[in-house]
């Protein structure tokens, strides 16, 4: 258990005096680091860039990655963004209820219903991905969406 903990302290040092080493590069050096480390050429010549993304990698190399559940979710939160429909089912909100559920909220006089959709939410005949667009729609005003919809409390 000692080893262990006297690995880690050496490693730590290590990583702390590679990452106080990259402050001292030229931005050639630190391209140069960059296709030692990553194995393709740096893609500009913005030094924080650089400086994060190789900070970056030397920790990644001595502690591991992200796990691969985190992976996943990443890739999915990036197909969400770039519009690609390929796993929105499985970073769908928690908070969102059962699919078919009919949400009502009287706003101004008037009384809104929204029914839960498997991929996101119909009000008036129209989708909506979120419910703070619809409650945007219906208030002219920007809205938490469950907050609006009384889904979430008012902390």
């Amino acid at each position: 258990m000692q080893n262990q903990a006297m690995k880690v302290v050496a490693d730590d040092t290590q990583v702390l005096a590679r990452l106080a080493a990259l402050k001292d590069m030229t931005v050639v050096e630190l391209k140069a680091h960059w296709q030692a480390l990553i194995g393709t050429p740096a893609p500009n010549n913005s030094r924080p860039f650089l400086e994060q993304r190789l900070a970056y990698r030397i920790q990644e190399l001595t502690w591991g990655g992200p796990s691969k559940p985190v992976r996943q979710l990443l890739d999915a939160l990036a197909d969400e963004v770039e519009g690609k429909k390929v796993r929105r089912s499985v970073i769908s909100d928690p908070r969102n209820p059962v699919i078919g559920t009919r949400l009502v909220r009287e706003w101004d006089g008037a009384e809104h219903v929204i029914t839960v959709l498997n991929d996101g939410f119909d009000w008036q005949g129209r989708r909506y991905k979120s419910l703070s667009s619809i409650a945007r729609d219906i208030t002219g005003t920007r809205w938490n969406g469950y907050r609006f919809f009384g889904l979430r409390g008012t902390a």
